[in-house]
């Protein structure tokens, strides 16, 4: 009965259409859905980084758009934070239910085009389960590890063989089903020497047999249908890695795989910019590796070889003037500067100076964001933690994502989360920018007069507690 009503309104507006369906130009699709506990009152659908439109919720929270001119292909739709995607052909009529609060895990479609849908969705849901499994045997020696991902991925392929005979599926469809099978399948081998823990990264790559890597000549570095795919965009990062730590390891004496190395990282930006073509995919490969590496080093010297190599590379505009405003405000960040003036508001809406809010005591200062709610509860358990056994320090929540005022004391409430200590920024975006919040789980350090101690800590990590412990003996 859920999707009842959507159905009946599909049809309504397949009739009402069908006699100006000729009037129409290009292919067409319907795409809608219903959304159980939403967090805002909208779905975005996206064709690569194009926002195709925005679609308003019913008061049932439901909607219906149809597509005209259709460009077959994957489209990303979003919501509150979350994205999925759905693969969209000439005459489908798909709708989707799903509940924010498991957002993957409960999405269902139904209608014309849902059955090669929902085979994607839970072949990413099965990926997720096999990636513990092959985890489980990375420590194999590689001949077994090989043997029993060889078995994994044809026992895939041969369930893609029978759903695509039944079915009667498109050639777009069956290339994309191969490709998630056989990209998770590269995907495990190429990170397979940095999982095995039985050796160091040089000698893991020193043991591969013959052929370990045979596949590679099979690789198609531009491949357009899978722009936006993540088992392709997810192996050629890690892809690139791999070469660029092999080519690392001929001219160094490393024999550990180390993200704060400079020669790596700078490899790695030269490999992706001479093997890959398309502008889009090659783009987006250049800024991830950029950040990864100024996310990972507290060198803040060093960011300008790897920000000159970047900026000489790629052709995005926009990911250039990002990196250099974000290194830019990583120089400012240096440990021994005060904050940089930031507008927060608190849960009586009153704007202030995040400088304001320190207090006397040595703090620390954590963000989050609802479209990581996993990320929320963890950090504020953590927190809670903390303060128990350092009361000397003073601990500062920040929703750094929204400027949804209601939604964020709506999340506090829900989490039972204590608001005495929480903001939420007045400019999130340039808030985000000013203060380098990438990735969301850093955490900023600031001893008892204000000044930064480490701008890039994080609250999970092993020697975090020995941060803290030496802010307070200071």
């Amino acid at each position: 009965m859920k999707h009842l009503y959507l159905l009946i309104l599909l049809l309504i507006t397949l009739v009402s259409c069908k006699r100006d369906a000729k009037q129409d130009e290009g292919d067409v699709a319907y795409f809608g859905g219903e959304i159980i506990n939403p967090s805002n009152n909208f779905v975005v659908l996206l064709k690569g980084n194009s926002v195709i439109d925005t679609l308003t919720l019913d008061p049932k929270n439901r909607f219906i758009y149809k597509v005209n001119e259709l460009d077959s292909g994957l489209y990303t739709f979003s919501h509150g934070g979350e994205i999925q995607m759905v693969l969209l052909e000439p005459n489908d009529s798909i709708m989707f239910r799903l509940n924010t609060m498991e957002f993957d895990e409960s999405l269902v479609f139904t209608g014309v085009g849902a059955k090669k849908n929902n085979y994607l969705i839970n072949l990413y849901l099965d990926g997720e389960i096999e990636d513990k499994l092959v985890l489980g045997f990375s420590n194999l020696p590689p001949e077994e590890f090989e043997y029993k991902l060889d078995s994994l991925r044809e026992f895939k392929l041969n369930n893609l063989r029978e759903f695509t005979y039944k079915q009667g599926t498109s050639e777009l469809f069956n290339h994309l089903a191969e490709s998630n099978i056989n990209y998770d399948y590269y995907l495990s081998k190429e990170t397979y020497p940095f999982i095995n823990y039985t050796k160091n990264e040089r000698d893991n790559f020193k043991a591969l047999p013959e052929g370990f890597y045979s596949y590679r000549k099979n690789i198609d570095y531009n491949d357009e249908d899978l722009l936006d795919y993540f088992p392709y965009s997810s192996f050629l990062k890690h892809h690139f890695e791999n070469l660029a730590l092999s080519e690392h390891f001929k001219h160094s004496n490393d024999s550990i795989f180390s993200k704060k190395s400079l020669d790596y990282s700078l490899i790695r930006l030269n490999l992706i910019d001479s093997l890959m073509t398309n502008e889009n995919i090659k783009n987006s490969l250049l800024i991830s590796a950029t950040i990864e590496y100024i996310s990972n080093n507290k060198d803040v010297d060093t960011y300008q070889s790897v920000l000159s190599s970047f900026l000489d590379k790629s052709s995005n505009t926009r990911h250039k003037e990002y990196v250099s405003k974000l290194v830019s405000a990583l120089v400012l960040l240096k440990p021994g500067n005060p904050l940089p003036d930031v507008r927060i508001f608190d849960v009586e809406n009153n704007e202030l100076n995040l400088r304001f809010v320190l207090g006397n005591n040595p703090c620390v200062i954590f963000f989050w964001s609802q479209a990581t709610m996993t990320h929320v509860e963890e950090c504020h358990r953590k927190v809670e933690e903390l303060k128990e056994k350092y009361p000397e320090i003073t601990f500062i929540g920040i929703n750094a994502n929204n400027d949804d005022k209601n939604l964020w004391k709506r999340t506090l409430d829900k989490l039972h989360i204590d608001s005495a200590k929480e903001y939420i920024l007045k400019k999130p975006q340039e808030a985000r920018q000013t203060l380098a919040i990438f990735p969301i789980s850093k955490v900023i350090i600031l001893n008892n007069k204000g000044l930064i101690v480490n701008s890039h800590a994080n609250m999970f990590s092993s020697n975090f507690e020995e941060e803290l412990l030496g802010v307070i003996n200071q």
